[in-house]
């Protein structure tokens, strides 16, 4: 507790006993002195509240110096020592939150409105050493828990950026004019007239809300062991993974998903490019030449392709009287090469034809960006699973996706 804190609460158990003796109409000796015991302990009180007051100020000013400078390191250490069983618990029993899990809902709460306790996105990152407390009974020995098969993060792969926003819209202003170079034609001549440096905003706002729910038994939230907790996080965050990577190149831009690379290619600029022919090298390296006459790649090391994986079965065969196969040729060349059945389509039609997506980052602009709006809200369901006091958990988290500059990515159908 602050100094200046306890001498106020001090101060007040003072006058009211001095309220009391002053009240009597013949004090005796004994409450004579305890008045001029108590006036004297009030006066110096006096000047000791102003001394704590003037030091306690400096260290305000420090603390918040340091909270306004905290780093994203600091914020990481928090976020790994967040505990989301406190939060289960939390909603499910109302225990109270402490240590870094509960500085850091104040925090996010300070930030922004929440129905339920916020989770930063942070802490939803598998965690590896987390083991039972050696005082804790567990009359039997529970394994990890087996989670849920779900898509690598593909999206990261391609060059997609994640930005964390706070609170509010979000813009990107990128160029698209600027300065002009030419020579003067004469010895007296004008180089070329300025040009004007326009830019054009790509906007992203705080639309869509993506929900993940799940239920947590109630022989489940009393067996002892942090398994639960990694269970829960490697779930939570693998289905919110899965979710976020298909809506950015899937998305459909209605019923509340956001707009996705390949169904937004018209709207984004995006250029489409039909091959209908079998999978080859050359159809690759002839994206690839496209991308670099247009500036937007150095070469081929710098553009990153994502396939479905019937394309690499149909390419990964020895070309004939050589010992390396078209697959071969194409990794060699190309930045990274990505394969995925969650960003793109199943193969369809006959003969059967699916779909390809090229992607490069030029001068530190990513191709793809994706918005998500503070932290993960975890909101507990009190009523529709009371019966068997199971607790149910909505997990929402609000995001958008848009393209900074369609050029830097382009779209191949018709691949057989």
């Amino acid at each position: 507790m602050l100094d200046s804190l306890r001498i106020t609460r001090r101060q007040s158990e003072i006058r009211q006993q001095l309220a009391d003796l002053v009240g009597k109409p013949e004090p005796s000796e004994d409450e004579t002195r305890s008045m001029e015991t108590l006036d004297a302990e009030y006066r110096t009180n006096e000047t000791r509240f102003r001394a704590a007051l003037t030091a306690e100020d400096d260290e305000r000013k420090e603390a918040g110096a340091e909270l306004e400078s905290r780093s994203e390191t600091e914020w990481g250490e928090l976020a790994g020592r967040f505990e989301l069983r406190q939060v289960a618990l939390a909603l499910d029993e109302g225990r109270k939150l402490d240590g870094a899990t509960a500085e850091m809902v104040e925090e996010l709460r300070s930030a922004g409105g929440f129905q339920g306790i916020p989770v930063p996105l942070e802490a939803l990152e598998t965690r590896a050493g987390e083991t039972l407390a050696g005082g804790v009974p567990d009359p039997i020995r529970t394994m990890p828990t087996i989670e849920r098969l779900f898509a690598g993060s593909s999206a990261t792969a391609m060059g997609c950026r994640m930005i964390n926003v706070g609170v509010g819209e979000i813009e990107y202003p990128v160029a698209t004019g600027g300065a002009q170079p030419g020579w003067a034609g004469s010895e007296t001549g004008d180089v070329p007239g300025p040009q004007a440096y326009t830019t054009t905003d790509v906007p992203m706002k705080p639309d869509q809300t993506l929900g993940v729910q799940m239920k947590i038994t109630r022989k489940a939230l009393k067996q002892a062991g942090a398994g639960l907790e990694q269970a829960v996080r490697r779930d939570m965050s693998a289905a919110i993974q899965q979710e976020t990577d298909r809506a950015i190149f899937l998305g459909s831009g209605s019923g509340g998903e956001p707009l996705g690379v390949f169904p937004g290619a018209s709207a984004y600029g995006i250029t489409e490019t039909a091959i209908d022919a079998a999978a080859s090298y050359a159809a690759f390296r002839a994206a690839v030449v496209r991308f670099m006459t247009a500036n937007a790649a150095s070469g081929p090391g710098a553009v990153n392709l994502l396939l479905r994986p019937e394309v690499f079965d149909s390419m990964d065969e020895l070309i004939s009287g050589l010992a390396i196969s078209e697959w071969d040729r194409l990794v060699a060349k190309m930045g990274k090469t990505v394969l995925t059945t969650n960003g793109i389509l199943a193969p369809a039609g006959d003969p059967a034809e699916s779909m390809a997506l090229l992607s490069t980052s030029t001068n530190g602009v990513a191709p793809v960006f994706c918005g998500m709006w503070g932290a993960v809200d975890l909101i507990r369901d009190p009523f529709s699973d009371a019966k068997s006091g199971q607790l149910r958990l909505t997990a929402l988290t609000t995001m958008d996706v848009t393209v900074a500059r369609g050029v830097q990515l382009e779209i191949l159908t018709g691949i057989q």
